[in-house]
């Protein structure tokens, strides 16, 4: 009878381990998926579609009724419906012999014509619809594609033939060849596509024509691509039904410190008198930019051109004799930004931004390159240039860190005079505002929000910032409806012992307070980016709340290294990039002294592409903390990506950095449970890693588990759901939640 009831306590806490995961979390996790929250979220923001020269705009929302088009007059500060959508819906059944619903008419975008009619394809037909007398026509769609290569006064065209450049008068007829020297693998008027895929060893690329005509029509700009010592990357296609052996893809692409790599020369034409100008000096690998563009004189291009390793950019102008004069350079001891925010005048002045102060602010320089003023200053971060009225000497930009006592990411809308005085603040609600500026400049459109607060959309005075007319509010009554809990915000200190950090954490909806919950930490902690989520819809719109939904507390932080705070925040990351979940856990730990519902003896992790890279470095450096992680889509071992993430990040040329933040040789570390997946048609970050890392981990006798999806390239796991984000799901509940996953069950939203 003793061993009768032991066996029985035995059996009972078995059951209690293993027990069957319920299907009705599964469809509350699917449930959040964003491609059915776009429909249970009424009037989420507004994107303005500014037309009459800023004086209107219309958008499309998603409401109770369905899709609705409005039109907001900013004069008279009203928003009423564009059209009656009842109308527009019989019209177009009666007229095309299909059942249209007039809760989703089958068109997002409209064409303006001065507020009296608005035109939109469909059925490969150009519908016109008579707003003041409510009639529909149509006519076949013959929308001429632009000629491609056709100068501006249309005289010219250019194209490409045997791999060099040729222009054809398009009234005479005839044809000049303007380069000789092309030849497969040197090759001119092309560009290089980032993901383009070669079939075959001998298979040729896609083409890409490429041409800029100056705008007086007599001088072209483009490149010569030099393919001849380039060295490509593979990949093997076993997805194809009526196969049975893979193909064989292709793809140029330099990993850091290669110099075998796709060069681009650019080369000024002069079509009159047949010449060819090479700029030898600004040849680069392809996955450096410099993106000159013709003045008005038709006799400069300007540019931005950044140095290899990325520590040093510089804005130039380019005579037609290949002279080229530097009118700004920017130099970083790590890196320089690359998304340089920038805004030319009409009289060659110009914009730039820096980070030279420490802090990412604007320059005006005059257009010889000589410093006029720094337009900003203080320990903020602007973000973008939001627009500039010359006739008023206004500049709008965006930025965050400015307000005192506020969020330092949530972004703001300033105003300040060319002369530097000023700043103003438009937009002061202590929230993320995105921004939309008219351009009459007049008024803008703000959508602001918090993870916590739902989006309000306004219209607003671009002189004070004061609110013209509300549009519209976020409905979340769906949501709230089913027990949706906003996600908690919480601060935590950095692991120098000082720095703030900021973050989200997710519950489900059933939440108790009194229960001990498994955390799951989702990472991506790149320095090009803060990926904690700090609007209404980011948050709503991503993981989080889906895998909350499932009996877990996610949590998301910035640690130090990440975007958005400056750069001695941001270079903690140089070099370092292998560090960034440090900070993740001691941030975990202190929500957990501050709460009653964290279990610390169960924590995962997990992350895509460099959050892929992310989640497996932290198994293996943090191994007790960590229990479980998923890595998908990861970039292993640095000396195997993309060249300009890891020479930008972790310096160029290659040193023992990328050597000793290797997730391939730190793979004897692992102790949890840990899941590695990738798309094996993946050409943004080549599986051949992930090889890598499990060939390492079954040499150290590492259990570990392994998901190629064959047909898939880098999008998977996504918020909108796919098979693999069940598998992500189960992996959690087995390992972290210790719960039997339903098997072979694919909730309905992921099918």
């Amino acid at each position: 009878m003793k061993y009768l009831s032991a066996l029985l306590i035995c059996m009972f806490f078995v059951q209690e381990s293993y027990a069957q995961f319920p299907k009705e979390k599964y469809e509350k996790a699917a449930y959040y998926l964003t491609n059915n929250l776009e429909k249970e979220v009424f009037h989420l923001e507004v994107k303005p579609n500014w037309v009459e020269k800023g004086s209107k705009f219309w958008h499309v929302a998603q409401t109770a009724e369905g899709k609705r088009f409005f039109l907001t007059e900013v004069q008279d500060a009203k928003t009423t419906p564009l059209f009656d959508h009842r109308r527009m819906a019989d019209l177009l059944s009666e007229q095309s012999g299909e059942d249209v619903d007039p809760a989703d008419l089958p068109f997002d975008r409209i064409r303006w014509y001065e507020g009296k009619k608005i035109g939109f394809t469909w059925r490969n037909r150009d519908w016109i619809y008579d707003l003041e007398e409510g009639n529909l026509s149509f006519e076949q769609s013959d929308r001429k594609q632009n000629v491609q290569g056709l100068s501006p006064d249309g005289q010219w065209r250019a194209f490409q033939k045997d791999h060099n450049l040729y222009v054809e008068n398009l009234i005479t007829g005839e044809q000049r060849q303007l380069s000789v020297a092309g030849k497969q693998g040197f090759e001119y008027a092309s560009g290089y596509g980032w993901s383009d895929l070669v079939k075959g060893e001998g298979g040729t690329r896609p083409e890409r024509f490429y041409v800029s005509w100056s705008p007086d029509s007599k001088k072209i700009l483009t490149n010569v691509v030099d393919l001849r010592l380039a060295e490509k990357m593979y990949l093997l296609d076993f997805s194809q039904d009526d196969k049975f052996r893979p193909d064989l893809y292709g793809y140029y692409r330099a990993s850091p410190g290669d110099s075998t790599v796709v060069q681009l020369t650019p080369v000024i034409f002069d079509v009159e008198n047949k010449t060819e100008k090479l700029l030898n000096s600004l040849k680069r690998p392809h996955f450096m930019s410099v993106n000159l563009r013709w003045q008005e004189d038709s006799q400069h291009l300007r540019g931005i051109y950044l140095e290899r390793g990325f520590k040093k950019s510089h804005f130039l102008e380019v005579s037609l004799d290949g002279a080229v004069r530097d009118l700004f350079t920017d130099e970083q001891e790590t890196f320089v930004n690359r998304d340089v925010l920038f805004h030319q005048f009409q009289n060659g002045d110009f914009i730039i931004s820096s980070e030279k102060s420490g802090w990412n602010h604007l320059y005006h320089y005059n257009s010889t390159g000589r410093l006029i003023r720094q337009l900003t200053n203080g320990e903020f971060v602007i973000h973008k240039i939001s627009g500039v009225d010359e006739k008023n000497q206004l500049v709008f930009f965006e930025a965050s860190g400015k307000e005192k006592g506020s969020n330092p990411y949530f972004n703001h809308l300033y105003s300040v005079k060319l002369d530097g005085t000023g700043v103003k603040l438009l937009t002061p609600e202590n929230a993320f505002h995105e921004i939309d500026l008219a351009p009459d400049f007049k008024s803008f459109l703000d959508n602001y929000s918090r993870p916590d607060a739902p989006t309000v959309s306004v219209l607003r005075s671009a002189k004070d910032g004061s609110i013209i007319r509300e549009v519209s509010r976020a409905d979340v009554s769906n949501l709230l409806n089913r027990g949706y809990k906003f996600p908690d915000s919480f601060t935590a200190t950095a692991k120098d012992g000082i720095t703030e950090l900021y973050g989200l954490y997710f519950v489900p909806s059933d939440f108790d307070p009194g229960k001990k919950y498994p955390v799951i930490d989702y990472t991506y902690t790149g320095p090009h980016t803060a990926v904690t989520p700090k609007t209404f819809k980011s948050a709503l719109f991503n993981h989080p709340q889906q895998m909350a939904e499932l009996g877990f507390v996610v949590v998301m932080v910035d640690g130090l290294g990440t975007g958005g705070r400056g750069k001695v925040f941001q270079n903690h990351s140089y070099r370092n990039l292998g560090d960034g979940t440090t900070d993740h856990v001691l941030a975990i730990k202190q929500l957990a002294e501050n709460t009653t519902f964290i279990d610390l003896e169960k924590v995962g992790i997990y992350g895509h592409s460099a959050g892929g890279y992310d989640a497996a470095r932290a198994m293996l450096l943090h191994s007790d903390f960590y229990k479980v992680g998923v890595s998908s889509a990861a970039d292993h071992d640095h000396r195997m990506e993309k060249a300009w993430w890891p020479e930008m990040f972790m310096g160029y040329p290659i040193e023992e950095y990328y050597h000793e933040q290797s997730n391939v040789t730190n793979a004897h570390k692992l102790k949890g449970k840990l899941l590695i997946a990738h798309g094996a048609m993946d050409e943004n970050v080549n599986p051949s890693a992930s090889y890598k890392f499990a060939e390492e981990l079954i040499k150290a006798g590492k259990d570990f588990d392994f998901f190629i999806w064959p047909s898939r390239d880098h999008n998977f796991g996504r918020p909108y759901g796919d098979y693999f984000t069940k598998k992500r799901w189960d992996y959690f509940i087995e390992h972290l939640m210790g719960e039997e996953p339903i098997r072979n069950y694919q909730p309905e939203a992921l099918r």
